[in-house]
């Protein structure tokens, strides 16, 4: 049976005289003084487990303390079960009895079943916490959007057609070997198709509409013959064969939207807007960002509300590619719903600039509001001086160091985890971790 936590400390050597140490020793005392989190956590993993019967597994603070080492490591799910293995210190942290070994699947079957709501949950315990020890009151609080970008390849339209084509093929070889039906005929189109991807990809665009047609007539011979495949293994009820079909309605699904955007595009020469296109077809729910209209980011927009402390206050994954602007009164309506109240001291960056979003502020009793860019605001309406608008401004500036080192610590500058769901607790575990680690070191000096 599963446990919440593990009522007894587990035998290890003593830790190393390391500042590492010191600062997961600090962590630790963290989430022992909110045992709350294990229960949320414990939650997730038994939410489709009948009490009471399996085996005892990892317990629900065995979990959430090797997704924060996954993240403090910034590793991949073998190497951190390396890790437990080979470190004292990690083993200690984990909660790992003496001679215990995890391993890299079941580390992540395990962290994986934590929600994304159970990590943003657990973030606002620890903004609470922090809040109670009187570390951080959010008194003073700055905000600003970046992208974390996923894990794709550049999603041109001949790679998309050639992502369809191997993967649909695949589908049909599966099919054929599984042994249910009695004839699966097909015809490979993977040799021809990456042909034509290298073709167009070293042709001028003037020379694209030919190698094009082509591509996209293989692709649909391709998405023919799968949605055959498809039919015939309906008549099986199995469930190698429900699962095999549910996999070749998805991809035959993505296959014809690719084929839809392109023949718009390269041939019919449209602009499709980005809010139709899809980027990934093992990723859909991919946005396009485009920042200052020259870089193109694919992933999603978070906002981040961070303190005085660089603590992150508030995290929020958007869908889409929303304006800075229609964001800044959720900040401060999020703000409210973690303290209670409204902060008195703001500051956003240039793009939340608007006369709304200031007369939102001041009529929230925001005190003093600095946006990094006036534009057409008076600095007299935005604080009671030009000395407290610098002041909030360079304080705002701030919040691209803490922005950097999320991305350069936690891992926060390209998501690995696969879906929609999968993206938003990278995220929000990633943004767990560096406020424990802010915590610790407040907490150390």
């Amino acid at each position: 049976m599963r446990q919440n936590s593990q009522k007894q400390m587990p035998l290890t050597t003593g830790l190393p005289d390391h500042p590492r140490s010191e600062e997961l020793v600090a962590m630790s005392a963290i989430l022992d003084a909110n045992p709350t989190i294990n229960d949320l956590v414990f939650k997730d993993l038994t939410i489709h487990v009948q009490a009471g019967t399996g085996c005892p597994g990892m317990t629900g603070e065995q979990v959430v303390r090797c997704a924060v080492l996954l993240r403090i490591f910034d590793c991949a799910y073998r190497e951190l079960a390396y890790h437990l293995m080979d470190s004292d210190t990690a083993r200690w942290f984990a909660r790992l009895p003496f001679g215990a070994t995890l391993s890299h699947s079941a580390l992540q079957s395990n962290i994986s079943r934590i929600r994304p709501d159970t990590w943003e949950e657990i973030n606002k315990i620890i903004v609470r916490y922090a809040a109670a020890e009187k570390i951080e009151k959010g008194r003073r609080t700055r905000t600003d959007t970046t992208v974390v970008t996923n894990a794709i390849h550049h999603p041109s339209d001949s790679a998309l057609l050639w992502d369809c084509v191997r993967v649909l093929t695949r589908l049909l070889i599966r099919a054929r070997e599984s042994g249910l039906l009695e004839e699966c005929c097909f015809i490979d189109h993977r040799r021809a198709a990456k042909r034509r991807t290298k073709e167009i990809r070293n042709l001028p665009q003037s020379k694209h509409r030919k190698p094009y047609r082509k591509l996209l007539r293989l692709c649909q011979e391709t998405v023919t013959d799968t949605v055959r495949v498809g039919i015939d293994l309906c008549r099986h009820d199995t469930l190698e064969s429900r699962l095999l079909v549910d996999e070749i309605n998805y991809y035959v699904n993505m296959a014809t939207r690719v084929m839809s955007q392109t023949w718009r595009r390269v041939i019919n020469g449209e602009t499709v807007p980005a809010s139709e296109k899809i980027v990934s077809i093992f990723e859909p729910h991919t946005d396009i960002i485009v920042k200052d209209r020259r870089d193109t980011f694919y992933g999603h927009k978070i906002m981040l509300t961070t303190g005085r402390t660089s603590l992150i206050i508030d995290c929020v994954v958007e869908e889409g590619n929303p304006a800075d602007a229609t964001l800044f009164k959720k900040s401060l309506e999020r703000q409210n719903e973690i303290y209670g109240r409204y902060p008195r001291w703001v500051a956003a960056d240039g793009g939340f600039t608007s006369k709304d979003n200031l007369a939102a502020a001041k009529s929230r009793g925001i005190k003093d509001v600095a946006f990094a860019r006036k534009r057409n605001l008076n600095i007299l309406d935005m604080a009671k001086s030009e000395w407290v608008y610098r002041k909030l401004r360079n304080f705002r500036a701030g919040v691209e160091g803490c922005i950097s080192a999320l991305k350069r610590i936690c891992g926060l500058g390209r998501c690995t985890w696969r879906t929609f769901d999968g993206f938003k607790s990278y995220v929000q575990s990633g943004v767990v971790t560096f406020n424990l680690l802010i915590l610790a070191r407040h907490m150390m000096s």
